[in-house]
């Protein structure tokens, strides 16, 4: 759901959908939700600490620069730069950067799945593209509205990510479930 709820941010910031850009995005946040766990799941219990003891921060971290970024552009004047990885060209290291957020806490997830013995493959490729089914139809439903709203749905957008990473933290330091 936070790949989902991202790549709905991304379709905020096209002025027309383009697929082939779309399909990059859930390209990315599909591919990254099936190899964090998978990665984790390799990892096993050796590591488990370290991830988990800082999964939350990273994730919080990115989230909230990235939205914060959005929310000055949608506050200030029309700029040439965007904190979108998606406008009208793709910017692969944003996307890395935000598909990385989005899928951090996979990583812990797949040391999970190693404790419970499962069948990691069909695991992480059932992952894969339910999180490519969603992040494509994220980007078209960002999109829609993106279009029609453009200020108001880049301030948030913005909101958006940084109360994710909020959640994210939140949960992980048991404010609540």
């Amino acid at each position: 759901m936070d790949a989902f709820a991202v790549a709905i941010c991304q379709g905020l910031c096209m002025r027309k959908l383009r697929w082939g850009h779309a399909f990059v995005v859930a390209l990315f946040f599909g591919g990254f939700q099936a190899v964090m766990p998978f990665l984790g799941w390799l990892l096993g219990s050796r590591f488990a600490m370290y991830i988990q003891s800082v999964d939350h921060w990273v994730a919080f971290a990115l989230l909230a620069i990235i939205g914060g970024n959005m929310i000055r552009e949608g506050c200030g004047k029309e700029e040439e730069e965007t904190a979108c990885a998606v406008t009208e060209r793709v910017d692969l290291k944003q996307l890395t950067v935000l598909a990385f957020a989005t899928s951090i806490d996979a990583l812990a997830v797949g040391v999970t799945f190693a404790f419970l013995n499962v069948r990691i493959v069909p695991a992480i490729s059932i992952i894969g593209f339910v999180t490519f089914l969603l992040s494509l139809t994220g980007v078209a439903v960002g999109n829609y509205f993106g279009a029609r709203y453009k200020r108001r749905a880049e301030l948030s957008g913005g909101i958006l990510l940084i109360l994710m990473g909020a959640r994210i933290l939140l949960e992980h330091l048991r404010f609540f479930s």
